[in-house]
């Protein structure tokens, strides 16, 4: 039997594959970030607290969405699967620029339709939990200063965002690195997935650890068109989506600055001695 081949694609079709990806990679994050909150939150009200999850099962689920998210884009795309990602690449790391606007679209779209998913396989548990779909359970789709509870200002949330997505992008330029120690085995998914627990165990409580413009905006642009009128403010009433965009986008760059100016461009490309350590003899002929 002759062996089967794909044919490479188009290059005018490549950037579609990617976008492709990127869609499906962000969706598959959302679908299992969003369906937790919106688990946890509807069994808190209508059954008990933490009946059906607490603050630990949202960030391993968070956490393990993005490993399976970055899985499934991966060989494609790269697995930005966030905005912040995509920018901080194309200046530290040669992205091209003309490719930002349509990955942060294709992310933004994913994460959408993912939502809208959730929105609808939890219609019966969100109207009696929240009959007038208020910011009661807004925290299902989109995150709030202090999660809505905690007396957090928009600016102390947006500080809280521009940090946290400096640790997350650092870290990922950190096990991405191919002249540090990347992890081994196809692992990086799993350990970045690892790095998104520990901010959401870590950096939780001021913003609700967004960290990614479209896991926050594609969410909550479907929750405005599904009855959350309140979608674009806070609990005080102010217009606050605009911060978990800004933040990240800013925090991004910002770790990866970091990370390349304290530890990237320090790092011996692949050959040359490394310093304190004594050059291996050359084996004999």
């Amino acid at each position: 039997m002759a062996e089967q081949t794909r044919k490479a694609p188009r290059r005018s079709t490549g950037l579609i594959l990617e976008l492709s990806s990127e869609f499906a990679g962000t969706m598959v994050l959302i679908l299992f970030g969003c369906g937790v909150v919106a688990q946890v939150v509807t069994g808190a009200i209508d059954i008990a607290p933490g009946a059906l999850g607490n603050h630990d099962s949202i960030a391993w689920a968070w956490g393990l969405g993005v490993t399976l998210g970055v899985y499934t884009a991966a060989r494609l795309s790269g697995a930005h699967i966030n905005p912040a990602v995509t920018l901080s690449l194309a200046i530290f790391k040669g992205f091209p620029w003309s490719k930002v606007a349509p990955y942060a679209v294709a992310q933004t779209a994913g994460a959408f339709v993912a939502a809208l998913l959730v929105r609808w396989n939890y219609t019966e548990a969100l109207a009696k939990a929240d009959p007038t779909h208020t910011i009661k359970t807004q925290g299902v789709f989109s995150t709030l200063p202090g999660n809505g509870v905690l007396p957090v200002s928009q600016w102390g949330a947006l500080r809280d965002q521009i940090i946290g997505t400096a640790i997350l992008v650092l870290l990922i330029f950190a096990v991405t690195d191919l002249l540090n120690t990347p992890p081994g085995a196809n692992l990086a998914p799993f350990i970045i997935g690892l790095i998104v627990v520990a901010i959401g165990m870590a950096w939780g409580a001021d913003a609700g650890y967004a960290i990614n413009p479209a896991r926050d905006f594609g969410p909550r642009l479907a929750s405005y068109f599904t009855g959350y009128g309140g979608a674009w403010r806070d609990q005080y009433g102010d217009i606050y989506f605009w911060v978990p965009i800004v933040g990240p986008l800013i925090g991004g760059p910002v770790g990866a600055a970091f990370y390349k100016i304290f530890v990237g461009r320090l790092i011996p490309m692949a050959g040359a001695p490394e310093v304190g350590r004594t050059p291996e003899p050359e084996a004999e002929a």
